[in-house]
Parts: C-alpha cells; sequence; structure tokens
C-alpha cells in the first residue's frame, strides 16, 4: 500500500485521516471563512449501500486506488464510467466513510435537470402566498423559501469537505455538463435573490440539502476545501472536452474475485461467499456470453436462494436463471 494515498479501499476509517485532506495545489486553492455548520454524520444510505455486517467493501484495483487518490490530492471532480451496477456510486459512498467526511451529498441527474436544481431553489409561490395570509410577516424573511441543493451544500465552507455525487450525468440535458464547467472551477455561485438585498440584508439564513440552516453572506457561496465530487456515467453520450480537462477519469471494471468475495461478505456476513458459491459460479461465468448482468442481480439471487432455495440445488438454479437474465447493452 503505497504511503501516499489518503484513501487506501480498506473499508476501515483511518483515525489519522478523519476529516483532514493534504494541502491543495494552489491553483485548487479557496479560502472562504469557514461557515458555522457542523457535517452531518453518515446516514442510512452509505450502510445500505456498503453493508453492515461486516466491513464495508474494500476496493482493492490498483489504478483506481491510484486515480481516486489523484482526485483528493489535487481538489478535482472524478467521473466515474462504468456498465450499471459495478459500484461507480457507492465509491463517493465508500471514500465518504473511509475518510470521515459525512454524509455523502447526491444530485440524480435526469434529462430535465438544470444547474440551478443542483446549486439552489427559490419558492416564489409560496412566498406570495404566505404574504397574502393576514398577519403573517414570515414572508419578509426570504431565507425561508431558500434551499441550497446537493451542489450548493456542497460548496458551504464547512468544517470539513463535503462528498458530493452526481449521479449519471450522462442523462443530462446537452447543456448541463458545460453549465457545471464555471461552478467546478471557481468553487463559488450566486444567488441573485440575495445579492439584489445584500445592502439592507447583507446575511441571510438559508435552508441546505441536510435540513440545517447556514448564513450565506452578499448572496454569494464559496468553499474553503473544494468537495470530493463523483460524477457517474454509463457511457450512453459523450462530454465536453472542457469538462473532461477538468476532471480525473476512472473507468470502473465490475467487481470480480477478491472484490465480489467482499461485496457479497458485507452484505451477507462471513462465510457467506463460499456458501453460494454455485450462483457466484453462474454469475461470472455468464459473462462469456457477452451479456450484462448487474451485480445486484447476483445479490438478488442470493438472498432469495437463503429463503426460497435452502439446500435444494435445483431450485437454486431456477431462481438464479430467473433473477439473472442478462440486460440487452441496446436497451440501457
Amino acid at each position: 500500500m503505497s504511503e501516499w494515498y489518503i484513501y487506501r479501499g480498506t473499508g476501515r476509517p483511518d483515525p489519522a485521516r478523519i476529516g483532514e485532506l493534504p494541502d491543495p495545489p494552489p491553483w485548487r486553492s479557496f479560502d472562504a471563512p469557514v461557515v458555522d455548520y457542523d457535517v452531518p454524520e453518515l446516514d442510512r444510505a452509505t450502510h445500505r449501500r456498503l453493508g453492515s455486517r461486516t466491513v464495508p467493501l474494500p476496493i482493492q484495483d490498483p489504478d483506481t486506488l491510484e486515480l481516486v487518490n489523484a482526485a483528493l490530492y489535487l481538489r478535482r471532480p472524478l467521473l466515474v464510467t462504468g456498465e450499471p451496477g459495478v459500484g461507480k456510486s457507492t465509491l463517493a459512498h465508500s471514500v465518504a466513510y473511509e475518510l470521515g467526511l459525512g454524509r455523502v451529498l447526491e444530485w440524480p441527474v435526469v434529462s430535465r435537470s438544470e444547474l440551478r436544481d443542483g446549486l439552489y431553489t427559490y419558492d416564489a409561490i409560496g412566498r406570495l402566498q404566505d404574504a397574502q395570509l393576514p398577519g403573517n410577516s414570515e414572508s419578509e424573511d426570504i431565507g425561508r423559501y431558500i434551499k441550497l441543493g446537493p451542489l450548493g451544500t456542497a460548496l458551504l465552507a464547512a468544517n470539513r469537505p463535503r462528498v458530493l455525487l452526481i449521479d449519471e450525468l450522462d442523462k443530462s440535458d446537452i447543456d448541463l455538463p458545460n453549465d457545471l464547467l464555471n461552478v467546478l472551477e471557481e468553487g463559488r455561485f450566486a444567488i441573485p435573490e440575495l445579492e439584489r438585498i445584500a445592502d439592507r440584508a447583507p446575511v441571510v439564513e438559508v435552508l441546505t440539502d441536510d435540513g440545517r440552516r447556514v448564513s450565506v453572506t452578499n448572496g454569494q457561496v464559496s468553499c474553503r476545501s473544494f468537495p470530493f465530487v463523483v460524477m457517474t456515467s454509463n457511457r450512453e453520450r459523450e462530454f465536453p472536452a472542457p469538462l473532461l480537462r477538468r476532471c480525473i477519469p476512472l473507468d470502473l471494471k465490475a467487481p470480480r474475485d477478491e472484490r465480489l468475495a467482499a461485496l457479497v461478505q458485507a452484505h451477507f456476513g462471513q462465510g457467506s461467499y463460499d456458501d453460494n458459491r454455485d450462483l457466484v459460479d453462474q454469475f461470472t461465468q455468464a459473462e462469456a456470453d457477452g451479456a450484462l448482468r448487474p451485480t445486484d442481480q447476483l445479490l438478488n439471487a442470493i438472498f432469495l436462494a437463503q429463503y426460497a432455495a435452502r439446500d435444494a440445488a435445483e431450485r437454486r438454479q431456477e431462481i438464479s436463471e430467473l433473477l439473472m437474465q442478462p440486460l440487452d447493452r441496446g436497451l440501457r
């Protein structure tokens, strides 16, 4: 294990590395003052993805470790490509768990997603409705109607860098990857609704994606330590060269051998890999036909076989064949 690694992929938090990252390169250094905002601890989503019966899934591939650590050192987004089910999203949760960076902020991208959806929302209609209620003065507090999105929350100058998962960026509208460029480069953004009133309300409390209140000064949100950003793609489209230049690319392979064994044991306990070698072998051997079989199909088959098949080999075979149907790559 290389000494320069921050993230080691062991699946175990290292007390010496909790919440701390080395100094960034000068060109990726940000100096916003720390806001009064404590990063929430890991939530159930991380434990659900990683498994809770043993240590979370370790990432053993040396190339993966090299690129993840390069992104951490350089404060650059990690663009993770790979087939569905190989663990692209799980990688973000693994880094957050091992480095103690708190709850993962998740932005699931769809075809209608815009940059502002990730930065913040402003409920102007709700404010107008409240203003029309007799004796209601709450509408005067504009901060009640502004909520930072996952990207906006990640860019707060918190006491530790955050982990942000921008999931399935390739499903976005054609403009979103280009719209992200300036925010990812500058580590800051403005909220025009607050900039317009900065002369009479320089500090406004708004809601974060974590459900907490935080102060925004002069309508500007700036980071102090650039978040660890994981952007995932199922290779459904090409990205513009300016975005690729700002990212560390990682093509994640499907978990096999030790990684697959660790994944099964993380969810089903020690010894479960050996107990289900018949299903594991069927899953891995099926790749020879070139069909796409996401890893969660194997987990589904093992889970159901524990209840429906028990020791009946014929039933285990039937269940695995039913659940591990190949996906058509052309229909992803």
